[in-house]
Order: structure tokens, then C-alpha cells, then sequence
């Protein structure tokens, strides 16, 4: 079992930036692929980003490409979503995710371990 915690959500204006942050409770934390999903209001939990283990690949929700950027640390068992140009649309609750293999990396079902999420609100 991998506990995954979501931290650096708060409260932004229009165009401002942040960075989430999923700390993992165990190293095989690093031979997994890590996602970012995000749910608003009444809404699905949607896919936003995601990394391989290795960092070679990375995939993006089409709304927030050349916004966002996913990263992480293997070594500090951490990824993180930097979020910079914020709107007012990209409020929602945000949550990490943790997968074993390649296959359906935007697929919400795919993914075998998930954290609390952390709140992200930015204010028009």
C-alpha cells in the first residue's frame, strides 16, 4: 500500500501560480506512474497531468498544457504539479495518483492509489 498526501492548494488570484505537492509513504512509490486529476463543483474528477517513473514521458490535459507542469523526485518519493497563468476555471479540488505500469495513464480508473487532494480556489 502507498498513503499518498496532497499539499500547497490555497486560495489565488486570477494569474497567479502555485505548486502541489504528493509525498508517498513508500519507495515503490518510484516505480510507479504518478497522475494529477481535478474536481470541481458537481463535476467528474478529470485528468490533468501525469509522469512515468522515470520522467521520460508526460502527458497533459489539453486546458492546461503549457500552464502546468508535472515533475518529481524519486529520490524524495515526491511529484509535484506546478501551476502557473491560473484561471478561475482551474478551481477545483486536486488530487494525486499512483499506477504500476504504462497503459491508461489519462484513465481516472487506472489508477490503484489516490490521496485526499488538496483544495486549489482562484479568485476572478
Amino acid at each position: 500500500q502507498v498513503r499518498l498526501v496532497e499539499s500547497g492548494g490555497g486560495l489565488v488570484q486570477d494569474g497567479g501560480s502555485l505548486r502541489l505537492s504528493c509525498a508517498a509513504s513508500e519507495r515503490t512509490f518510484s516505480t510507479y506512474v504518478v497522475g494529477w486529476f481535478r474536481q470541481a463543483p458537481g463535476k467528474e474528477r478529470d485528468f490533468v497531468a501525469a509522469i512515468s517513473w522515470n520522467s521520460t514521458k508526460a502527458e497533459y490535459a489539453d486546458s492546461v498544457k503549457g500552464r502546468f507542469t508535472i515533475s518529481r523526485d524519486n529520490a524524495k518519493l515526491i511529484a509535484y504539479l506546478e501551476m502557473n497563468s491560473l484561471k478561475s476555471e482551474d478551481t477545483a479540488v486536486y488530487y494525486c495518483a499512483a499506477k504500476y505500469g504504462r497503459g491508461g495513464i489519462q484513465r481516472r480508473g487506472a489508477y490503484d492509489y489516490w490521496g485526499q487532494g488538496t483544495q486549489v480556489t482562484v479568485s476572478s
